[in-house]
């Protein structure tokens, strides 16, 4: 009888331990939520990574590994014992620095640098870089909804029926439509060699001429060219900490849909980094009729295949394949194949979202300031065309 009780009074204390625990962690989780719907959805969307690092055993560590890190270190010994070196050299790679303080809104990054234009209509003069046109050989390994191939590294299954018949949403003229921002707008290209550019990076530069915001610009322009009003950000939120960017531009993105509610789009412009088996960069081309070459690029588009909430994520797939099949109605090799990941990509903040990379690291500014207008182009008339 004694060893019930005693049992009993063990299990009762258990009990109270993870209740406590449990209470701590969601106390955690929800201290910036300020009503009771955020606090809500900041359980929902924690939960399921968090669960993950208890199976990992992993919950309490504080080095910043993702859930997957761990996993992958944890299949080998070696690097377990080696945690601490493993963490210090992804944070290298991730160019981490002092992060920033919660709620601290980062000033846009203004360097005086005179902007000379780049010329896009003249044939771009050669910056030594490899030049490779990237189109799929086959349909193996890609869902193919018209011209568009679509790479799905998600669990879900894609149908026709899912992508046809995409609806543009309704544009009113007393505000802006399209919203532009660049999470890493430090992202920049290679001019010709002899070219003055002062580098925050690997490839990086706050240097706008030579940098993603530049093909912002640019895109901008076209846009309003077509009639349609856009809000350009030109901050860096990548400079000076890459870490985080993600979560200062959707801060911001939230900001801007809050206080112009005609936003219906989103674009994030980006470019990619491709390189050869021996690290060498190169750049991704698509060959005009007259005779110039403008950049490939690629749409990104996210999911809900990372657990966290993204209702509409097959709305956005659907404007992407729209304004894809228009592009390579005119330019065959202009577009690569969209990716359809199971990140979010901040594309959750509101339908209309598109992450585009432009270029690679090794194409030339005019190159990708060629590609960003011609897509910038066909868009405008995707949801002007198909405008309710």
């Amino acid at each position: 009888m004694k060893q019930k009780q005693r049992a009993a009074r063990i299990l009762r204390r258990v009990e109270a331990g993870f209740l406590a625990a449990g209470t701590l962690w969601a106390a955690g989780v929800t201290a910036g939520s300020d009503t009771a719907v955020s606090a809500l959805t900041a359980l929902r969307e924690a939960l399921p990574m968090n669960v993950l690092r208890w199976e990992l055993g992993d919950l309490w560590r504080q080095d910043g590994l993702s859930p997957a890190a761990a996993l992958t270190i944890g299949e080998a010994p070696l690097l377990l014992a080696a945690r601490p070196a493993v963490t210090e050299r992804w944070a290298l790679e991730q160019q981490q620095e002092v992060p920033e303080e919660e709620g601290e809104t980062p000033a846009p990054v203004t360097v005086p640098i005179t902007e000379t234009p780049l010329d896009t209509e003249q044939p771009t003069e050669d910056n030594g870089v490899t030049a490779k046109t990237l189109v799929p050989t086959g349909s193996d390994g890609y869902f193919v909804c018209g011209r568009a191939y679509i790479s799905n590294t998600t669990s879900h299954s894609l149908s026709a029926s899912d992508l046809q018949g995409y609806s543009a949403l309704a544009l009113t003229e007393n505000g802006p439509q399209i919203l532009i921002v660049h999470t890493h707008g430090s992202e920049a290209y290679t001019p010709v060699p002899g070219t003055d550019v002062v580098w925050s990076g690997d490839y990086r530069t706050t240097d706008y001429r030579y940098n993603v915001v530049k093909v912002g610009d640019e895109m901008a322009e076209v846009f309003g060219d077509a009639g349609l009003s856009v809000l350009h950000d030109r901050t860096l939120y990548d400079y000076p900490s890459y870490s985080g960017a993600y979560d200062r531009s959707l801060a911001a993105i939230q900001r801007y849909l809050e206080e112009y509610p005609t936003i219906q789009y989103v674009l994030d412009i980006h470019r990619d980094a491709i390189e050869d088996g021996q690290g060498n960069q190169y750049k991704v081309i698509s060959e005009l009729e007259d005779g110039r070459a403008a950049a490939q690029m690629s749409l990104v588009m996210g999911s809900d295949g990372s657990g966290l909430t993204h209702p509409d994520w097959l709305q956005n797939l659907r404007l992407a394949a729209a304004v894809q099949n228009a592009i390579l109605a005119e330019y065959p090799t202009l577009m690569r194949p969209i990716a359809l990941r199971n990140s979010r990509y901040n594309q959750h903040a509101t339908t209309g979202s598109l992450l585009l990379e432009v270029g690679a690291a090794g194409n030339s500014p005019q190159e990708a300031i060629l590609a960003g207008r011609l897509f910038a182009s066909q868009m405008a008339a995707v949801i002007t065309a198909a405008e309710p």
